[in-house]
């Protein structure tokens, strides 16, 4: 039963990571990228089946975006890694979204800057990415966490 509900966790997670950043696309993907479904990345503090739930999502939404292949691998990974951090400052609520700022500030800014060639420098890209993950992970995500915090018997 415990593997079930796990499996499930990360499957609803999963998809409604996908259909959020699918949906918002123009939002979604780019050097000043709001991904809403980046405050998903909350969930982790809740349970573990968030890690491989944020990770699917991402990387079929990287699947479907407009970067490809090295999308697929850095930003799901960059996801994952996020999501890991998270899980790990569950302890600490005001914490839990920083892994994904940090995370898809440094490893999607350096993505954009040397495999795309945007034409801003390096410093400049990892800030507008870190920016979106700000707004996504603390204006949009750490509410949620406090607002989920009231049925958090839901996900055990």
């Amino acid at each position: 039963m415990k593997n079930t509900k796990f499996l499930m966790q990360a499957a609803i997670i999963s998809a409604i990571y996908a259909v959020l950043t699918i949906s918002l696309m123009p939002f979604s993907y780019g050097i000043m990228q709001v991904r809403i479904s980046e405050a998903l990345t909350i969930l982790p503090y809740f349970t573990p089946a968030a890690i491989p739930g944020l990770f699917i999502g991402c990387l079929v939404s990287n699947i479907v975006g407009p970067y490809g292949i090295i999308d697929m691998i850095f930003g799901s990974g960059a996801t994952l890694i996020a999501a890991i951090g998270s899980y790990f400052l569950r302890f600490k609520p005001i914490l839990v979204p920083l892994p994904p700022i940090i995370a898809n500030a440094i490893i999607i800014g350096s993505m954009l800057y040397f495999a795309y060639g945007v034409p801003f420098p390096l410093p400049a890209c990892m800030l507008w990415v870190g920016l979106g993950e700000l707004i996504s992970c603390y204006a949009i995500g750490y509410p949620l966490l406090k607002y989920l915090d009231k049925y958090k018997k839901i996900f055990n």
